[in-house]
């Protein structure tokens, strides 16, 4: 059998943590993947998998052999290109995990911009505010807004959200103007439960407790519960300015400090980076850097 094509196919298998799925998408059938990944199991010494009447895991060899195998099928591929002369171009399948809010508000037009530019690339865009596993769930590129842990993958900065704190005029006038941020545990907050802890706001350099009336994992419906007069909330302030602007939502606590949350565009880390993600996350480095 021919190494570099089972190789290809325990990567699919891998990614659809299933022979079945791995068939239907390949149009081959099942005992055909299951001898192929048999035959490579065979050849390399150990196992793969961990076969059960229901489902199949990688092993840990499978895990650490998978990650070589993704590099050296990018790493064939960009050379191919090389040597054809076509690296200059950006083309094939880019697959980007991006908040909802963001993807909603700020990401549309330069992603429309970009594919303008290079009509050869084939956009997939997962609208989740979880944060998600780039190998398990084949994800090229994940924007996030947060301080980053040492995940072991790349990030570059792309722009930094002002966060503010707001609510209805009518919420205000029937309960009163916070005067301090100490103030917030005494008032209905519709908080952001994907935030750990979602009951703490850091305003003044310094951690203030809330009183959590709703809570949400869903930016845009925060929001609207703000409008509604539910109570106080703190989003960046690009998702709220026309309504501050319009008078709908009042800004507080304007001479605080308030906390700033940078966005990352996070990716694999690896010696070859496919040149469609270097190119892309390019993009919008420039295009929120001219948006300062």
């Amino acid at each position: 059998m021919d190494k570099l094509e089972c190789i290809n196919l325990f990567c699919v298998v891998a990614r659809l943590n299933s022979f079945t799925a791995a068939a239907n998408e390949l149009n081959v059938t099942q005992s055909a993947v299951s001898k192929k990944i048999a035959w490579l199991e065979h050849k390399l010494g150990f196992n793969l998998f961990e076969r059960s009447a229901r489902k199949i895991n990688l092993t840990d060899a499978g895990k650490s052999y998978l990650a070589f195998c993704v590099q050296l099928v990018e790493q064939i591929n960009v050379t191919e290109q090389m040597l054809k002369g076509e690296q200059a171009k950006v083309s094939g399948r880019l697959k980007i995990s991006v908040p909802s809010a963001f993807a909603t508000h700020m990401l549309s037009q330069p992603v429309s911009d970009f594919l303008n530019q290079h009509p050869k690339v084939q956009l997939e865009v997962s609208v989740n505010d979880q944060q998600v596993d780039l190998y398990k769930d084949d994800v090229d590129i994940a924007l996030r807004a947060a301080h980053l842990p040492d995940s072991g993958l790349k990030a570059k900065k792309l722009l930094d959200h002002e966060l503010c704190y707001f609510a209805a005029p009518d919420y205000l006038e029937q309960n009163g103007y916070p005067s301090t941020p100490s103030d917030l545990a005494y008032y209905q907050c519709i908080t952001y439960s994907l935030s750990r802890p979602s009951n703490v706001w850091f305003i003044n350099q310094q951690k203030h407790s809330v009183l959590e009336f709703i809570k949400s994992d869903s930016p845009e419906f925060i929001v609207q519960m703000a409008l509604m007069g539910c109570g106080i909330a703190g989003m960046p302030k690009w998702m709220v300015q026309d309504k501050l602007n319009e008078g709908a939502l009042v800004e507080l606590f304007t001479d605080c400090e308030k906390a700033s949350l940078p966005m990352y565009a996070i990716y694999k880390n690896a010696d070859y980076i496919p040149f469609k993600i270097r190119a892309f996350v390019d993009y919008l480095s420039r295009y929120f850097t001219e948006q300062v």
